[in-house]
């Protein structure tokens, strides 16, 4: 493979394909973290959440296979290569999942709303990307640095590793046993399996996480260059495709920057295939400030809890760090705690 291609070009392109998928399944298949909090929360119709629930699994089963065929080199992920914080994950999930509910929708779904024709979601990306990068690499990241200072980790980095530290079992094997318990967890419900078109979304959503791993694994073990084993996110790999934008004749694409591109590309044709796609815009002052104040929530909030839904609900899931399921909580109480502000506000019930 690449005896025909440059390592930055193929990284980009598996970039592109994976987003592709996830920009089908936001437009095609209503795949949405908010949506699924809000469904449950105001709806009682746990559906887009069992959605997320077989995606997790589906997406943990795919990658330990992967690892246990030597094809993925895991624990150089990001995920399990540092020191998991627990106060870091906490509060920047609670700090995105507040975000997330001014804004509307994650940077993944702001991405899948942009390609449907949304410029209130053009403004969420920008002020999203920024922020982040503030915190990231900008002004901020030395208090950043500061507070929450990364050392590599030292001790079994995720919850397989753990198990398998304790009990003699082998690593890969727990990681397929556990996916496919999750996945078994959101396959119970009836009403569920009554709905194939959403489990084959969330298995299609699952299929680009997987993807992401083994094109980047596949980089790790056959390439020469330092590129890094990771899979899709949307918070910091947003200011990514910001720069590469402005600096593209100086630097080279990344996964990152294909991610998001890909995302769009699928969006829009999702939305074309819907017929969705409309131009929008806020009309409303407050509208816009909620959504510049949300967005920049989610910027500092992801680059704290080092990813987003995306980033740690579904890529660090897959991978069983000890972030994914605190972070991924961490923003269902903030979604939820945001919700109810808007919804229904702090009044206490009559």
């Amino acid at each position: 493979m690449l005896e025909y291609m440059s390592e930055s070009t193929f990284v980009t392109l598996a970039g592109v394909f994976g987003g592709v998928l996830l920009g089908l399944a936001a437009r095609l298949g209503r795949f949405c973290t908010l949506g699924a909090i809000e469904d449950t929360l105001y709806g009682e119709d746990t559906l887009r959440l069992r959605m997320w629930i077989l995606a997790i699994g589906a997406a943990i089963a795919g990658t330990f296979a992967l690892a246990g065929a030597g094809l993925v080199p895991l624990e150089q992920s990001f995920y399990l290569s540092i020191t998991w914080m627990p106060l870091a994950s906490v509060l920047g999930g609670l700090l995105f999942g507040y975000g997330m509910a001014l804004t509307g929708s994650c940077g993944y779904g702001a991405l899948a709303r942009l390609g449907g024709g949304d410029m209130r979601a053009f403004v969420v990306v920008l002020v999203m990307g920024v922020s982040a990068y503030a915190v990231l690499s900008g002004p901020l990241a030395y208090l950043r640095a500061l507070a929450f200072p990364q050392t590599d980790a030292v001790t079994p980095p995720g919850i397989a590793h753990l198990i398998a530290a304790q009990t003699g079992f082998g690593v890969h094997a727990l990681g397929i046993i556990l996916g496919l318990v999750i996945a078994a967890v959101a396959l119970a419900s009836p009403a569920f399996r009554k709905s194939p078109a959403s489990a084959f979304w969330a298995l299609v959503v699952a299929a680009a996480i997987v993807s992401g791993w083994a094109a980047s694994g596949y980089i790790a073990n056959y390439g020469f260059g330092a590129f890094p084993v990771v899979s899709h996110s949307y918070s910091a790999p947003v200011g990514e495709a910001l720069l590469y934008t402005m600096t593209a004749s100086v630097g080279m694409p990344s996964f990152a920057v294909g991610s998001v591109g890909g995302v769009l590309i699928g969006a829009f044709i999702g939305s074309l295939i819907k017929g969705h796609f409309r131009w929008e815009a806020c009309e409303d002052p407050r509208e816009l400030r909620r959504q510049i104040v949300g967005a920049v929530c989610m910027g500092i909030g992801a680059v704290l809890a080092m990813g987003c839904t995306v980033g740690q609900g579904l890529s660090a899931f897959s991978t069983l760090s000890f972030s994914a399921p605190v972070t991924f909580v961490s923003i269902y109480a903030g979604a939820a705690f945001g919700l109810r502000q808007l919804i229904v506000g702090f009044q206490p019930a009559e």
